[in-house]
C-alpha cells in the first residue's frame, strides 16, 4: 500500500476538516464517502442525518454506492441505534432504499403495528426479498440433509437394485471376500428405506417470539416452510410468548408467518411445550425443536415435567438457544443444564448448520456428540437442586 493510500484511509477513518493535520486531500468521491460516514458517526457532534431529515433515503442510496453489502448492513444497524431511525421506517421512500437483511426484517416485524397503507406494503416487499434470498440459500441444503437422513434411517434388508447402499453392503460382507476372484459375495444386502406415501417423521418447531429471539424467528420460519414442502416430513410451527399460536396452516407462505408473530412480551415456555406435547401422536418418530433462550416466565417445574415425559416416550427433543448468525447467546444457564440432565441437548446453532442438525436428529444420533463434532459447545447436564 502506498503512503498516499494509507493516509487516505486514515483520513476517512478519523474524519475531520481540511485542517485536520493529516494533510491528505480527498477526491470528490472520497468527500462524498466522508460526508456519508460523518452523517452517521459524527451525528452526536453535529446535525448529521437527523431524526426526521428528508436526506435519509438519499443517504441510504449513497452508502449502497460507496460500500459493499456487508458494510452497508453494518451501517444500517448502526443508524437504527444511533439516529433513532426506527421512526423513519414509517416512510416508504426509506424502505425502498434499504438493503434488506435479517436485522431489518426483525425491525419491520416488531414495528408492523406502526406501519400502514403504502408503507406496510413496501415493508412486506422488503421482507419478501429477504425471505426469497434466504430460501434460495437454505432450501437445497435442507432438502438434501433431511431426505438423505430419512432414506438412511430405515434399513431395508431386501432392497431392489436401485435401493442398495453399496458402502454398507460391502462392509457387511467383507468376510465373504473371494481372493481367487478378487470380489465379494454379497450374502447380505442392505439398502435405503423405501418411500412411503405418508410422512415418515413429524417435526415440531416451537419458537420463542420474545424480542431477543427475533433473528431466530426469521430463520425458523424459513426452515419450517422448507420442511413443510417435503412429503416425507410433517411439520408443525408454533410460536409463543405468554400465549401460544399454531401457525402450521400458513407455512406455505413464510412472509405471512413472519407478519403473524408478535415480537416482545413475556414468555411461557411451559405452556408452549405442553401444547406441542398434546399434538404429538407418534413420539418415536417425532422431533421437537424448542428455539428459546429459556428465560422462563411460566412454571419451570411444569416445563421440566413435560420434557421428562417427552424424552421417556421417545421424542427427539432439542433446545436451540439461538438460531442465528450472531455469537454466543444470552440464555438461562441453570434451566438449560437441567434440561440437558433430562436428555434434552441444549446449544446454539447457526443457520448453515441447522440442516445437518436436523439430519442427525432424524437418524436419532447423539446430538451432544454431533454438536461437539461441529465445534459447538453444548450445555453440560445439571440434575438441579434436588440432585
Amino acid at each position: 500500500m502506498s503512503e498516499t493510500e494509507r493516509l487516505r484511509r486514515w483520513r476517512l477513518v478519523l474524519g475531520g476538516g481540511p485542517a485536520d493535520g493529516i494533510g491528505c486531500p480527498l477526491s470528490e468521491r472520497d468527500l462524498r464517502i466522508d460526508q456519508a460516514l460523518g452523517a452517521l458517526y459524527d451525528s452526536d457532534r453535529k446535525a448529521g442525518l437527523g431524526a426526521s431529515a428528508p436526506s435519509v433515503p438519499r443517504w441510504l442510496g449513497d452508502i449502497r454506492d460507496y460500500f459493499p453489502a456487508s458494510v452497508v448492513q453494518v451501517m444500517q444497524r448502526d443508524a437504527f441505534e444511533r439516529l433513532d431511525l426506527k421512526r423513519m421506517l414509517t416512510e416508504p421512500e426509506m424502505l425502498e432504499a434499504v438493503v434488506p437483511d435479517v436485522a431489518l426484517v426483525s425491525t419491520l416485524i416488531a414495528m408492523r403495528s406502526l406501519l400502514g397503507g403504502r408503507t406496510k406494503e413496501t415493508a412486506r416487499l422488503v421482507v419478501r426479498r429477504v425471505v426469497e434470498a434466504l430460501m434460495r440459500k437454505l432450501e437445497e441444503p435442507v432438502r438434501q440433509a433431511v431426505n438423505g437422513a430419512i432414506d438412511r434411517s430405515r434399513v431395508n434388508r431386501r432392497p431392489r437394485h436401485a435401493e442398495i447402499d453399496w458402502n454398507r453392503t460391502i462392509r457387511a460382507n467383507l468376510r465373504h471376500y473371494q481372493a481367487d476372484y478378487k470380489t465379494i459375495i454379497p450374502e447380505t444386502r442392505l439398502g435405503h428405506g423405501r418411500r412411503s406415501r405418508g410422512s415418515l417423521k413429524d417435526v415440531v418447531l416451537c419458537i420463542d417470539q420474545s424480542g431477543s429471539m427475533a433473528a431466530s424467528v426469521v430463520y425458523a420460519s424459513i426452515f419450517g416452510a422448507v420442511m413443510a414442502s417435503l412429503p416425507a416430513v410433517s411439520t408443525r410451527l408454533v410460536v409463543f410468548d405468554t400465549a401460544v399460536v399454531d401457525l402450521s396452516d400458513t407455512l406455505d407462505d413464510p412472509v405471512e408467518v413472519l407478519f403473524s408473530v408478535q415480537l416482545g412480551g413475556g414468555t411461557d415456555i411451559n405452556r408452549a411445550v405442553g401444547y406441542c406435547a398434546s399434538r404429538i401422536t407418534r413420539p418415536e418418530d417425532t422431533i421437537l425443536v424448542l428455539i428459546s433462550d429459556l428465560y422462563e416466565g411460566g412454571v419451570t417445574e411444569g416445563l421440566l415435567g413435560h420434557a421428562q415425559r417427552l424424552v421417556a416416550a421417545g421424542v427427539q427433543f432439542v433446545a436451540l438457544l439461538a438460531l442465528s448468525d450472531s455469537g454466543a447467546p444470552s440464555y438461562d444457564r441453570a434451566l438449560a443444564a437441567r434440561l440437558a440432565a433430562l436428555g434434552v441437548p441444549a446449544f446454539a446453532c447457526t443457520p448453515d448448520l441447522f440442516p445437518d442438525m436436523m439430519a442427525a436428529a432424524i437418524r436419532k444420533a447423539d446430538l451432544d456428540a454431533w454438536a461437539a463434532g461441529a465445534g459447538i459447545a453444548a450445555v453440560r447436564a445439571d440434575p438441579g437442586p434436588d440432585g
